[in-house]
């Protein structure tokens, strides 16, 4: 990175690296501490020396899913997960620069990436049932929503810790439910389970909607509805053909 960055000498790093996939953090707990916050305080150290500006993407795995409220940025954190911790470490590795900014983001999904609705989409298309958690509620990311609010936020300057997802709170199921019937997909093959019969190794989160204080006191307007963003993309896939849909 380092070799990289002193060539390219870029004004902004925007960092989404790392591993998020919260089973494999718990199986490999070292390899998640190397790449999601040791990479992460390196990447600190880099942008320090060139005087580059750093976003990094962050999690709303940093809390323990224990409140019944939306999250705030001010919220104290207690990360359940390997993964959620490690993030947390790069967070506070990246809070000691002084032009940084964090953007904590929750159940991404867009194109490019294969993601929690496609993998919905793709097996309801196969005729296969979809298996998804019913008691876990949180916010919904649109990756095309996230990116133009992080560059409008970086545009300008306001440095800070920032949540940011669209707007609504909703459940695993709720939200796969919603995509099949935007995709005209038999919706009775989505079946909700317990957290806890999904045979996950990492826990998971039951509650983590998030509220987005920061981005209405730095004066920005919220991103759209997780709906109509969800409508969007649903009809990128369809467009896309992903599934054979």
């Amino acid at each position: 990175m380092r070799e990289v960055l002193r060539r390219v000498q870029p004004r902004l790093i925007v960092h989404p690296a790392g591993i998020p996939d919260i089973d494999r953090c718990e199986r490999e707990p070292a390899l998640a501490m190397a790449v999601n916050s040791e990479a992460t305080k390196a990447l600190t150290e880099i942008a320090a020396e060139i005087g580059a500006a750093l976003a990094y993407i962050s999690t709303d795995a940093v809390f323990d899913g224990k409140k019944t409220s939306p999250y705030m940025e001010t919220d104290p954190t207690n990360p359940p997960s390997v993964y959620g911790r490690t993030k947390l470490l790069g967070e506070h590795a990246v809070e000691t620069f002084a032009e940084h900014w964090i953007f904590r983001v929750s159940v991404l999904f867009g194109p490019g990436k294969t993601n929690f609705v496609e993998k919905g989409l793709r097996a309801l298309a196969a005729g296969d049932d979809y298996t998804v958690a019913a008691d876990q509620v949180g916010s919904a990311t649109y990756t095309i929503d996230a990116a133009r609010k992080i560059l409008e936020v970086v545009e300008a300057r306001r440095f800070g810790l920032y949540h940011l997802s669209n707007q609504g709170a909703c459940s695993r199921l709720e939200f796969a439910v919603a995509a099949a019937a935007l995709a005209g997909l038999d919706q009775r093959k989505i079946i909700g389970r317990a957290t806890d019969q999904m045979g996950r190794i990492g826990p998971r989160l039951k509650y983590a909607v998030m509220e987005m204080k920061a981005l209405v006191a730095s004066g920005f307007a919220l991103p759209r509805p997780w709906r109509e963003a969800l409508c969007e993309y649903v009809g990128y896939a369809l467009a896309a053909g992903l599934g054979k849909l």
